[in-house]
């Protein structure tokens, strides 16, 4: 089958064997699947947790068709339409436990539908599980125009956040976020932000923020949460380490959470993914959580898909079909 491989030379697309599934796994015939910044650090050959160097099926997020079952899965059968994560997804064929699975919706494309695994599981956990969102209450995402924080904004106000802030360093990209969920959208790397933040909050701060930048926002984030609030750390885009003032942390006695997929046994994602259906797979269904389509590619041009996302132009998820 064709495959999109991590080689010596770099990744390319290659003729590589068909897996087989086991155990719980399920094989699936891969429609279409997106493209997640995780994916452009593997094709230079960097790990992603245990994931990653020459010999690596790429991608990780997909919608496609059931097309064999291992002995122990459950919950699907051969042809149901289906979308989910994991690992290898950038290929005509995957494998994907029987609990890292959705059923695709049927008023959804299979390009729609690649675009929201990654996002709803990743989300939720952060903004529900984790953030403890309530109705009522203030919350910021910081890297809101990301697919993943795109889907954040909306989780919020689906839940019944007053105020929803949504961060962006460009400026187009950050005017389109009142589309997806903010009441305001504020430039992180503006110097004034946080007191924009203060002043949208009477004075006191959000009271959670998710963080997908982190490095040199660390210690504003601090200052614009709310005293007992609540930080959920989802990423580094800006960078792994930074100063952090630990004075406010402790004075603002604010609860700061460090989540990741990388470190989760299968049992812990299979328990995201049931939390997902049973609390938001509705709106869902009724297409009241979505996420837009920047561009969509055939998986022969998978690397100008790349090209595209290494350009960060775009709004929304990259697609690539097969």
């Amino acid at each position: 089958m064709k495959a999109y491989v991590y080689g010596p030379d770099g990744a390319r697309i290659s003729d590589v064997a068909q897996p087989t599934p086991k155990g719980t796994q399920v094989l699936v015939t891969v429609r279409a699947c997106a493209l997640n910044r995780a994916d452009t650090g593997m094709r230079k050959g960097h790990a992603h947790g245990a994931a990653g160097g020459v010999g690596t099926v790429l991608g990780m997020e997909w919608a496609g068709e059931v097309a064999a079952l291992g002995p122990d899965a459950k919950g699907v059968k051969v042809g149901d339409r289906i979308m989910g994560s994991g690992a290898a997804a950038f290929a005509e064929y995957t494998l994907a436990d029987h609990g890292r699975l959705f059923r695709a919706p049927s008023n959804m494309n299979f390009e729609e539908a690649a675009t929201l695994p990654v996002a709803l599981a990743t989300m939720h956990n952060a903004v529900v599980t984790v953030g403890g969102v309530q109705a009522g209450q203030a919350v910021l995402i910081q890297g809101a125009s990301s697919g993943v924080g795109l889907m954040a904004m909306q989780i919020a106000k689906l839940k019944g956040a007053k105020l929803v802030i949504g961060s962006s360093t460009d400026a187009h990209r950050r005017s389109r976020l009142t589309d997806y969920g903010a009441d305001l959208a504020i430039d992180s790397s503006d110097p004034g932000w946080v007191d924009q933040v203060l002043k949208a909050t009477n004075g006191e701060g959000v009271d959670l923020i998710v963080d997908q930048v982190s490095g040199k926002v660390a210690s504003q984030n601090l200052a614009a949460t709310k005293v007992k609030g609540r930080i959920v750390n989802v990423g580094r885009l800006g960078g792994t380490h930074a100063d952090f003032n630990f004075d406010l942390h402790a004075a603002r006695r604010i609860n700061y959470i460090g989540v990741t997929f990388r470190t989760r046994t299968i049992e812990e994602i299979r328990e995201i993914f049931e939390e997902v259906r049973k609390d938001i797979w509705s709106a869902v269904e009724a297409r009241k959580l979505q996420l837009p389509i920047d561009k969509v590619f055939s998986f022969d041009d998978i690397d100008k898909a790349f090209e595209h996302m290494e350009a960060n132009k775009h709004l929304g998820k990259i697609v690539v079909t097969l």
